[in-house]
C-alpha cells in the first residue's frame, strides 16, 4: 500500500490565488426593493441560479 501523505511543509506555498477581471460600473438598480430581493444593487452582478449549466457542450 502506497503512502500518499505529503511530508513537506505547506507553509511555503500560497494559500490561494484569484483571478478577478476588470468590471465596468454601469450604475445601480432603479427599483431598490427588487435589488434587495436579488441580493445586489448592481445589475451586472445579478446572476440568478437557473439550476442547470449555463454553457452548452
Amino acid at each position: 500500500m502506497k503512502d500518499y501523505m505529503y511530508k513537506e511543509s505547506l507553509g511555503d506555498f500560497p494559500l490561494a490565488m484569484a483571478y478577478v477581471p476588470m468590471q465596468q460600473f454601469d450604475g445601480i438598480c432603479d427599483n431598490l426593493e427588487e435589488a434587495l430581493s436579488d441580493g445586489t444593487i448592481f445589475p451586472e452582478l445579478n446572476k440568478p441560479f437557473k439550476g442547470r449549466r449555463s454553457c452548452k457542450k
